[in-house]
């Protein structure tokens, strides 16, 4: 019977030859993390800005739908109450999506920031990376040439 190859002890010395610094994946996952973190964080005050907003505007809603359905003494008193109800309804409205667009700008602007500073800190460590991993492949190589 043939003796077949040991492929294991081939690539286990390959590897051995080229050694990995597993420091940058693990940088890598903890500025994966700490981006992670600060978009929640901008998602989170944003979720609990529109929350409050949303809340201010049930409240000023059904404060004036009480002023409609309170009993009134003349009938053309129930049309002056829709009216101003609807026009009322109107300016909190327009206030309302105004702050909501307020909510939505700050969570944009602060979105492009973090993307900008992500992608600054990514090049740089990509960099640096790259040269690490330059200089050991070149001395690992030349230590293997010299070995052989």
């Amino acid at each position: 019977m043939a003796k077949t190859n040991d492929f294991t002890k081939y690539v286990n010395e390959a590897l051995a030859a080229f050694p990995i610094d597993t420091s940058a994946y693990n940088e890598a996952f903890k500025s994966s993390a700490a981006l992670g973190e600060k978009f929640s964080r901008v998602a989170l005050e944003a979720a609990e800005k529109s929350t409050e907003i949303s809340a201010q505007w049930t409240k000023d809603t059904l404060a004036k739908v009480a002023d409609v359905t309170s009993v009134k003494d003349e009938p053309t008193a129930y049309t002056k109450a829709m009216t101003d109800f609807a026009s009322a309804q109107a300016e909190m409205t327009a206030e309302t999506l105004a702050a909501f667009a307020e909510v939505a700008k700050k969570v944009q602007m602060e979105t492009v920031e973090l993307m900008m500073a992500a992608g600054k800190e990514a090049s740089e460590e990509a960099t640096a990376a790259v040269k690490k991993a330059t200089a050991e492949v070149t001395t690992a190589a030349k230590k293997a040439v010299a070995a052989a």
